[in-house]
């Protein structure tokens, strides 16, 4: 569409750096048969061996097994599969892969088919990808003393996807962490109707860098990049199919225990989206939520740190696939991290976060002309969540400098008591536009003294084919966190039609209203724990 201009996109050339290439070259493989790797000293130490599956179709995987060490005596493991990261080598999991089989498991991690010293063209978790993870689970069984009553898998950001859609398709898979990772995949990179562009742009480049992207893969992007509305239904299609929620039905019905993690501050699998996948599982379930940004809590504990995601990774599977009593189950099941400090809060179910909701009204009409950032916007990939997960520092803005030309701007009274901020923030409004297409930002701060505004979340919406002059109602989720607001502190309400993180479907010259009609007042519904 003529009208959709992308914004800079160069992030991507560092996504090498971000994604994978940090982690260097794999080792050489060697055959299934090669003699294991002990650390010196220490006779019960796991065995490493590099390996090559074959995959679906013929295809060559890189892969590495960590086993038990000392003598098995014909004893069968509990085995772990483990699908790398996008654009990440097959060492990825190595430390945590030691760990693991110190406690009993048989852990196999396999480079995804098309990046690295894998064979094939990037699937991006489609149906090549998940027969793979069967194929690595058959070869498992074959090669390795694992007891095929007791199969799990895990994995970060790809590996967490694959793992999920695994689950859907093969039975054995019993257990499931998925961290980082995604359910719907359309509303993860598309959502609101409105392209990703920063968060996208690392995939791609990332996955050209490292990885040989299939015909399709291009196809897509290109048609994604270029907003191009006739493929629209096509691109969503092709998603769909690669979104674990998709398969919902299959997965209940095999009834694997699944954790799911992730961050409040994740730029490429937002909450809102593993938070309604989670609600509709029926088998045993986790859902953990921290501060962070894509793969950010789980990161050290790839590097062998102490790291909560990782140790409850175990816990799980020591639960669910050893028999272990270890307490897991008697938690409340959802445990979220809040952005603002404190410890974990439990909850029984994810809705159980929200006890209550203030409904801050947006009164009067507002107008603001299109294609301009107005200067509030959701940060930068990757480094504004880390900055929030490290150091508190979300994205601010100064509200009363917003140029009100460019940013629709509503405030509260001041809260004397501080606000707890837990789940699902959503808007209500009516907009009237002088074109037929346009992107919207919503932003919601926490605003201190002297206007100050901290980032409490954020979220887009496009619209396409609307009559100009003629009103219409928009109804926006934003993205799910957990923020604690200062006692005497206010909230502010800013719509403006730019963000540097989406594309944005603004035609020259555009002006939008927003408005409160008697019958249908404009509001935003706060949700929060007492």
């Amino acid at each position: 569409m003529r009208h959709a201009r992308p914004r800079p996109t160069t992030v991507a050339v560092v996504a090498a750096a971000l994604l994978g290439s940090a982690w260097g070259p794999a080792p050489a493989r060697t055959s299934g048969d090669a003699a294991p790797v002990r650390t010196a000293g220490d006779t019960a130490a796991p065995s490493i061996r590099f390996v090559t599956v074959t995959g679906a179709g013929g295809t060559k995987l890189a892969a590495n097994v960590v086993a038990p060490g000392g003598r098995n005596g014909g004893r069968r493991h509990p085995v772990i599969v483990l699908p790398t990261s996008w654009s990440v080598p097959q060492v990825e999991y190595l430390v945590q892969a030691q760990k693991m089989a110190r406690a009993g498991y048989v852990v196999v991690s396999y480079n995804t088919r098309g990046f690295w010293q894998s064979g094939g063209k990037i699937d991006v978790a489609g149906p090549r990808d998940v027969a793979d993870a069967s194929k690595v689970i058959d070869w498992t069984l074959r090669n390795t003393p694992a007891d095929p009553r007791r199969v799990g898998m895990a994995g970060v950001s790809y590996g967490a996807g694959i793992s999920l859609l695994a689950s859907a398709f093969d039975r054995r898979v019993r257990a499931v962490v998925a961290m980082s990772g995604w359910a719907d995949l359309v509303a993860s990179i598309y959502s609101g109707r409105t392209q990703h562009s920063q968060a996208s742009a690392i995939l791609v480049g990332s996955g050209f860098a490292t990885g040989r992207p299939s015909a399709e893969l291009q196809r897509h992007m290109r048609g994604f990049f270029r907003s191009e509305l006739n493929r629209e239904a096509e691109m969503i299609a092709w998603a769909r199919v690669r979104s674990p929620a998709a398969h919902l039905a299959r997965i209940n019905a095999n009834g694997p225990a699944i954790m799911l993690g992730n961050a409040w501050g994740e730029s490429l699998f937002p909450p809102n989206q593993y938070a309604r996948f989670y609600e509709r599982l029926t088998g045993p379930k986790r859902l953990e939520l921290r501060p962070g940004d894509h793969a950010t809590p789980e990161a050290t504990g790839l590097l062998g740190l102490p790291n909560d995601v990782w140790k409850n990774c175990r816990r799980w599977f020591d639960h669910h696939l050893k028999g272990t009593d270890n307490g897991i189950d008697r938690e409340d099941p959802v445990r979220v991290l809040p952005r603002t400090g404190g410890g974990y809060e439990g909850y029984p179910t994810w809705r159980a976060l929200t006890s209550a909701t203030e409904k801050v009204p947006l009164t009067g009409t507002r107008r603001i002309a299109a294609n301009a950032d107005s200067g509030a916007n959701g940060g930068t990939v990757f480094l504004s969540g880390i900055l929030d997960q490290f150091a508190k520092a979300p994205p601010e803005v100064t509200v009363p400098l917003l140029p009100r030309s460019r940013a629709a701007v509503w405030q509260s009274p001041r809260h004397a008591d501080g606000l707890r901020v837990r789940g699902t923030v959503k808007l209500h409004t009516t907009v009237t536009a002088t074109r037929e297409s346009g992107t919207v930002v919503a932003h919601l701060y926490d605003v201190g003294p002297g206007g100050r505004g901290r980032l409490i979340t954020h979220a887009p919406s496009t619209f396409h084919g609307r009559r100009p002059g003629r009103a219409f109602g928009l109804d926006l989720e934003l993205f799910s966190t957990a923020y604690d607001v200062p006692a005497g502190h206010r909230l502010a309400l800013v719509v403006d039609t730019a963000d540097p993180l989406y594309i944005e479907h603004n035609p020259p010259g555009a002006e939008l209203a927003f408005s409160s009609p008697a019958g249908n007042p404009s509001y935003v519904s706060i949700p929060l724990r007492d």
